[in-house]
């Protein structure tokens, strides 16, 4: 029998047996059996074999992340999904076991469970609540517009501007009481968005062009929103969130329907440590009072498929909001909630787009939601309300009236739509129908500040100065929402000035420090920010040299042509009625109006108009005038201010008393003279007395203000 060879034995010697191996390198080496099995420290060999595999196997993580990214092998939204299914599930799981600490009885466990459950809070007998949920509140969050989206302004940024009248017959008007509109200063929007000519529409209903008023009581083209003037192309939207949509209390959504539990005091009748938390409940509760409820019994089973289309809304996929609602409405149309979502994207989208005719789309729909039979009075408020906003945005402010009119009579109690229908009449200009109006809310509410600054403001443009300021300065001092406005402080001080009440620089000042005018001298409500303000100049500041020259040159030329108006006896100088004469007679007569001819004016005045045709910065300037002026002796003009700080005005002498006649520009006092040219930035508070035993001739050329851009010249609104 052969006897077994021991395998270790065996291996020694095979080892053993193996011969030297020349390396590359002519080292002779021995492999031993560290070296055959490919570890052990045999040297160099080892680490880089190694070092490969570590590379190796590292390319193939790389290559392999690129490869899944490339070739899209992992649909990361299914897998979000899926986490996002497990944690909620795993929520309400959790939640269902949790259901035995339910303190307050709201059938689940919330922070206000927890707060019994550590001691902070006593446990209270409840009564079972309806579990009712009700819509969380529909707003839009953007201003219309996201921070993100928000024009950038580079130093110049344009207050609210005025829409372009026709000149044609025009009446001469000096605009220095365009600024003394009583309605709210309109909302934003930019120039290439702007409102559609009702009678251009095919969806016009009854209304008529938005018209504006003065001190008179005349009717004025309203001013259209704009934000930003220059080099910046960003659109801001006009709208205006009513007071319903603006209550969002992201929370709300997750906190219990219970009572509120009231804070608990310690003996010293302090809140313990957590009253900060105490306090936010409160907030969160009065918010929850307020909230309005968009759902019907009906609505509230498809709450789900709603908030679905409404999330989507909030998140800014407007387009896919849109497309939900639509289906929506299409699935259930007797739902108002849903149409009322469909109005609210296409409102977003309208704005997204500048669109008008999608806006005209949002108000038929808004419209179809409050027309529903069993739509809540919460969304049949919301959406007429809205409703008249974008009318009026569109200057249908007519049909604005009606949508008003029809929310009154449906909430006659409701003051603050009865003060909104105040502003739409006077939108219209139908000062007697707002006069009522706010006589029939002071009659209700007495205090109510919104209803008193506009009262004041009609009296004022009644001529009824000292009746009026009591109303102005006693809403401006109540601080209500729609009472901090330049125009309302610019009224009160303009009646206080006119009585001789030195107090009218205090509500100046305080007008100026609310961000409202430059400072207490210059009071123009329509300006471009960062430009050179001083209120007298001269000809070199101005660099318009050329055209104060020729204006001297000329000067009896035109003279003589005034003076031949004035013989004619036509009724080419029309009165001044803009309530600024203290007393006396003072007429003018207007070549150019916004810069434009006014109707045939010049075929009176033909050398005139050939000598000023070549200066633009004259007969192009649209927030100005170039006129004659004749003021006969005894008048005094009373303190004022014009429009805008966009231009500088002119005074050429023509006819000059040698006695009497005299301008004050802040606190500096000058007199004409005959061919020669004062020049002053009428934005500035300015006043003309003329006590001479003749009557005083000037001409009149405003020309833009020198730091104005080019492309600010021609995108500026007109005045």
């Amino acid at each position: 029998m052969t006897q077994r060879k021991n395998p270790k034995l065996h291996s020694k010697k095979e080892g053993k047996a193996v011969p030297p191996v020349e390396s590359k390198n002519g080292k002779r080496t021995e492999i031993g059996r560290g070296a055959a099995g490919g570890g052990g420290d045999a040297g160099g060999g080892s680490k880089y074999s190694m070092l490969t595999w570590f590379v190796v196997l590292a390319l193939l993580g790389v290559w392999s992340s690129v490869a899944v990214v490339y070739f899209d092998m992992v649909d990361y939204d299914s897998v979000i999904a899926r986490a996002q299914e497990f944690r909620v599930n795993f929520s309400q799981v959790l939640q269902g076991k949790l259901m035995a600490y339910d303190t307050d009885g709201d059938g689940d466990f919330d922070v206000e469970d927890a707060k019994v459950l550590l001691g902070l809070k006593e446990a209270k007998t409840w009564k079972k609540m309806s579990s009712e949920k009700t819509e969380s509140v529909e707003t839009k969050t953007e201003s219309m517009v996201k921070k993100s989206d928000e024009p950038q302004i580079v130093e110049t940024t344009e207050e609210p501007k005025t829409s372009e009248a026709t000149t044609e017959g025009f009446e001469s008007e000096d605009v220095d009481s365009d600024i003394q509109a009583a309605v709210p200063l309109p909302p934003l929007a930019e120039d290439n968005f702007v409102p559609d000519d009702p009678r251009e529409s095919a969806h016009f209903y009854d209304g008529e062009e938005a018209d504006d008023i003065d001190t008179t009581g005349a009717l004025v083209k309203e001013p259209e929103p704009q934000e930003t003037v220059v080099e910046s192309g960003q659109y801001v939207t006009s709208s205006k969130i009513t007071q319903e949509e603006e209550l969002i209390v992201k929370s709300e959504e997750n906190r219990s329907e219970g009572p509120a539990e009231e804070p608990k005091e310690t003996e010293n009748g302090k809140e313990p440590e957590n009253s900060a938390v105490n306090q936010m409940d409160k907030l969160a509760e009065t918010a929850k009072k307020k909230k309005p409820k968009l759902l019907n019994k009906f609505d509230k089973t498809i709450k789900a498929e709603m908030d679905a289309a409404e999330k989507l809304r909030k998140k800014g996929k407007v387009e896919e909001a849109l497309k939900a609602f639509e289906s929506l409405v299409q699935k259930y149309p007797q739902s108002p909630r849903a149409r009322y979502g469909k109005a609210q994207c296409e409102d977003d989208l309208a704005e997204k787009l500048r669109s008008n005719d999608l806006l005209q789309r949002c108000i038929n729909t808004y419209r179809e939601a409050a027309d529903l039979p069993d739509a809540t009075k919460d969304l049949l408020r919301a959406a007429m309300k809205r409703r008249a906003e974008r009318q009026q945005f569109l200057g249908r402010m007519r049909s604005s009236l009606v949508t008003l009119q029809k929310l009154v009579e449906i909430f006659p109690d409701d003051i603050a739509l009865k003060n909104d229908l105040g502003v739409a009449h006077l939108l219209l200009g139908d000062n007697k129908g707002a006069k009522k109006v706010y006589e029939e809310v002071l009659a209700i509410a007495p205090s109510d500040g919104f209803a008193k600054v506009h009262y004041g403001f009609i009296l004022k443009s009644e001529n009824k100065i000292a009746e009026s300021i009591p109303y102005l300065r006693e809403g401006l001092e109540s601080g209500e929402p729609g009472t901090d406005d330049g125009r309302f402080y610019f009224h009160l001080g303009d009646a206080l000035q006119r009585i001789g009440d030195d107090s009218a620089y205090h509500w100046y000042e305080l007008g100026h420090k609310h961000g409202h005018f430059a400072s207490v001298w210059q009071r123009s409500l329509y300006n471009v920010k960062g430009l050179k303000a001083q209120p007298w100049w001269t000809p070199k500041e101005t660099g318009y040299t050329d055209l104060v020259k020729m204006l001297e040159r000329n000067w009896k030329t035109f003279r003589d042509e005034a003076l031949a108006v004035m013989d004619q006896e036509t009724g080419r100088f029309v009165p001044e009625e803009e309530n600024l004469r203290e007393k006396g007679e003072w007429g003018q007569f207007t070549l150019w109006q916004q810069g434009r001819k006014v109707g045939n004016a010049c075929q009176g005045a033909p050398k005139t108009c050939a000598l000023l045709e070549r200066f633009p910065e004259a007969t192009g300037c649209k927030r100005g005038q170039i006129k004659f002026s004749v003021m006969q002796p005894g008048t005094h003009v009373w303190p004022h201010t014009g429009p805008t700080n966009c231009r500088l005005r002119m005074h050429l002498g023509l006819v000059i008393p040698k006695h009497g006649c005299r301008i004050r520009c802040t606190n500096q006092t000058r007199e004409w003279e005959e061919g020669k040219v004062l020049i002053f930035d009428d934005s500035f508070e300015h006043e003309v007395w003329q006590d001479a035993n003749s009557y005083r001739l000037i001409f009149i050329v405003d020309v833009w203000h020198p730091e104005l851009t080019p492309y600010q010249r021609q995108t500026l609104s007109p005045i």
